[in-house]
């Protein structure tokens, strides 16, 4: 089914709870993280960091599932980590999407393409390109200007912080799509004559930081 830009629900990380070391990530699908500390719920957004070996899975955001508290393990729904590298560390938080967008007027996402990394040599008749690394997501949004709204607020204060958040789209049909990036809002007032007085918001997220969920 199409999806649509109408009832969609757009959050951003208000908290993160305190770090709960991993001491293993399978290779494995769906992925099965082993930690310390606090078991999460299922259906907990996780934010992984300080990741180390399997670097892909570094500043994703993941749903929790199957939390075994016994044996203190979690899946890691939807990751294929089959051919990941091997993990070292990291650690992971739960998240809470406590601040919610809804003066968004229009979205416009770019980047993400893949730098061509030229292999030829000089035995082959043809150029030979593979894709190297991908550039920063960016995200160019509108929002009606509201100095009195504790979202644009919110991102104000990641913004003049520097602060990476998670963020959270949810579709009308329940579609979810989530990364992490930084904020650019400095709510400043633009606009033309006798038209909305709007205020721009960027995120700028890494393209590997994505995770898409179909509930």
């Amino acid at each position: 089914m199409a999806k649509v830009w109408s009832g969609v629900q757009i959050a951003i990380q208000s908290a993160l709870a305190t770090a709960l070391p991993i001491s293993g990530i399978t290779k494995a699908n769906p992925a099965v993280a082993t930690y310390t500390g606090t078991d999460p719920s299922n259906g907990d957004y996780l934010y992984l960091s300080d990741i180390v070996g399997m670097y892909q899975l570094d500043q994703r955001v993941v749903r929790a599932a199957n939390v075994n508290a016994g044996s203190n393990t979690v899946e890691l729904e939807g990751v294929d980590s089959s051919a990941y590298d091997t993990f070292t560390s990291g650690n992971m938080q739960v998240i809470t999407f406590g601040t919610t967008l809804s003066l968004i007027t229009d979205i416009t996402v770019s980047g993400g393409e893949f730098e061509d990394i030229d292999t030829t040599t000089i035995h082959d008749l043809v150029r030979i390109v593979q894709p190297g690394v991908a550039s920063n997501l960016s995200f160019a949004m509108t929002a009606q200007w509201d100095p009195s709204s504790t979202a644009l607020q919110a991102l104000k204060t990641a913004s003049d912080s520097k602060a990476r958040r998670a963020i959270r789209f949810t579709f009308a049909d329940s579609t979810k799509w989530l990364t992490t990036g930084y904020i650019g809002c400095s709510l400043a007032p633009t606009g033309s004559a006798q038209q909305l007085v709007t205020t721009p918001i960027t995120i700028k997220a890494n393209a590997n930081a994505s995770q898409a969920y179909a509930t």
